[in-house]
């Protein structure tokens, strides 16, 4: 009696204890805690060389939940997720831009490399979403491939890249608002000279934006799909709408001057041009919602990725056959672009296309991003508060609301320049990662792979990612010549080969398989790392400190937490097998 009323007022309290962020043994004393942190060492190495498992992540891990995610998305949901995640502020405010400061109308060539690496990504994304249908995305496929301590570093990332993606796109939605209304977005935002510059513009209409996704993420998954749907519907025939209008004013003196600054100002304007496909791996979280894995994801996701590659192909050629490239305009190409012919009627349609595009990649994101933190909080490299899912939405209500919070309260301070550069870097690292973990996925499994085999596998993918660091590094410090490339290429090409030839495959797909490993995933490693190389240095900078925070964070707390969780996880599957010998005995 006196229990359970203990435990009811608990429940009419905040429902909120110790217990539900830091649960684990290392925690229950301070005294515990120091002697956690003096076994740091041995922890550390446990967990860099632990991998986890399948069967783990579907059911384990899942279990830390306490409710099930309800299964309603099918593969026709999952393509409009990956339209609505995908075509938003990128394309409406990053191409007028790029076209004009780096690539001309060669900025239809930059969307092509940007798309083809994207597409290889969503390969590799795809056989790993259905062969481990969980929340938890390219976390949970780290998680098996590469070990936790690399699936931390990368979910770190990859929070940072949804955090950053919507603040960003919310600040943005601000700005076609205030074109839509015949304002300048200054209007809609409060200045505070006392702030940093970059931080003084403070936009309360973005948190509001934030807040309304917010409820409408929490509420139900099959219901954001079908907001998602029909608003991606009407965006799709805004942008049909932009493409036959401007091709009917479209001028072919203006594509005179192709590439103006040559190769590198087309791959300096992909790797900006990146962020306009950041999204898709959303989809991939979704896979715990989905009907049927196998068939619903590689029809969603390649097929997503296919018409917006297309789209925004036909949206760039259009610009730039409009107005010659150095008169576009960098905030609102399209709608200048129209009044520039004399349809000014036309930058309202383009304004509301803008604002629905944009809402339905913050629906997306915030759905997506919710269940990467779910996933992450049920590993306990967060606190495991942020993986409970709700028992009458079936949505993991306090991870969703945490991480729109924390997107609002960027989105009112910072300015977009700050915002889209650190977005690329994040997505263009993790995308990498997810290469490697399918080559090691496909020729590496524990106790099966020989020694030799497992040495042959190192040695390729070292010389692989090498020589894809050493092409980059050398364009990215300007090199002109054909030398560096000369050596870096051949290397990258005889390591694949290798790969091919001498190491045996150790597991096959069970149900939809990434066609030509390991060119297809060897290909994405080399353009991702090499996109990477065209990034500028302030990014890799504050990708630096942001990683640097998330080591220390890992190494007093997250890392204490995973060992005893894993360890705990560990003694019960052992008293599980005596059980069943027991049984099996009597």
């Amino acid at each position: 009696m006196g229990g359970s009323g203990g435990g009811e007022v608990r429940r009419r309290g905040c429902g909120c204890s110790k217990d539900d962020f830091l649960p684990e043994e290392s925690f229950k004393s301070f005294g515990s805690y120091l002697s956690a942190l003096k076994d740091t060492p041995a922890r550390l190495k446990d967990r860099v060389l632990s991998r986890s498992l399948d069967s783990r992540e579907l059911h384990e891990v899942k279990a830390q939940s306490q409710h099930e995610m309800k299964k309603t998305l099918n593969w026709w949901d999952l393509m409009w997720f990956g339209i609505g995640a995908v075509i938003g502020a990128g394309i409406f405010v990053l191409t007028g831009l790029e076209a004009k400061e780096h690539a001309g109308p060669a900025v239809v060539l930059s969307y092509v490399v940007s798309g083809v690496s994207a597409l290889l990504s969503v390969f590799c994304y795809t056989e790993f979403a259905v062969e481990i249908p969980v929340a938890g995305g390219s976390f949970a496929y780290l998680r098996v491939e590469l070990g936790d301590f690399m699936a931390f570093i990368a979910a770190g990332n990859i929070l940072l890249e949804y955090v950053i993606g919507g603040a960003a796109v919310s600040r943005s939605w601000t700005s076609y608002l205030a074109t839509l209304l015949n304002h300048e977005p200054s209007d809609f935002r409060i200045n505070v000279d006392s702030l940093p510059k970059d931080y003084s513009e403070l936009d309360p209409i973005a948190v509001g934006v934030c807040a309304a996704i917010c409820v409408l993420a929490v509420l139900s998954t099959k219901g954001s799909s079908r907001l998602n749907y029909v608003a991606s519907v009407v965006h799709i025939a805004v942008i049909l709408f932009i493409i036959i209008a401007g091709l009917c004013k479209a001028d072919p003196k203006n594509y005179t001057t192709f590439a103006p600054n040559g190769p590198r100002g087309i791959f300096q304007a992909s790797a900006v041009l990146f962020f306009a496909y950041v999204g898709f791996d959303a989809v991939s979280t979704m896979a715990e919602e989905t009907k049927n894995p196998a068939k619903d994801i590689p029809i969603g996701l390649v097929g997503s990725m296919v018409i917006t590659t297309t789209c925004y192909c036909l949206m760039a050629v259009t610009l730039c056959l409009m107005q010659p490239y150095k008169t576009i305009d960098e905030n609102a190409p399209f709608s200048v672009a129209f009044e520039k012919v004399g349809w000014s009627w036309a930058k309202y349609i383009v304004a509301a296309g803008a604002l629905k595009g944009m809402t339905t990649v913050l629906l997306v994101g915030a759905v997506g991003q919710a269940r990467y933190l779910t996933h992450i909080a049920r590993t306990h490299m967060m606190p495991p508060w942020f993986a409970k899912v709700s028992g009458k939405t079936g949505t993991p209500v306090n991870a969703t609301v945490t991480m729109l919070f924390v997107t609002a309260v960027i989105a009112f301070f910072t300015k977009l320049e700050i915002l889209s550069n650190l977005l690329s870097i994040s997505t263009l690292f993790i995308f990498m990662l997810v290469a490697v973990a399918l080559l090691v996925r496909r020729y590496y499994v524990t106790g099966e792979t020989s020694a030799s085999d497992r040495n042959k596998l190192i040695t390729c993918l070292v010389l692989i990612i090498g020589s894809s660091i050493g092409t980059a590094a050398y364009w990215g410090i300007g090199g002109t010549g054909w030398v560096g490339y000369a050596v870096t290429i051949p290397i990258w090409l005889i390591a694949t080969v290798c790969l091919h030839v001498f190491v045996p495959h150790a597991r096959k797909p069970k149900l939809w398989g990434v066609p030509l490993v390991p060119w297809l995933p060897s290909v994405s490693i080399a353009v991702n790392i090499f996109l990477l190389g065209s990034i500028d240095r302030h990014s890799f900078e504050r990708f630096g400190v942001w990683t640097g925070l998330l080591l220390v964070y890992y190494l007093l707390f997250g890392l204490h937490a995973t060992y005893d969780t894993a360890k705990e996880a560990d003694a019960n599957r052992e008293k599980a097998k005596i059980g069943h010998i027991e049984e099996g005995t009597m």
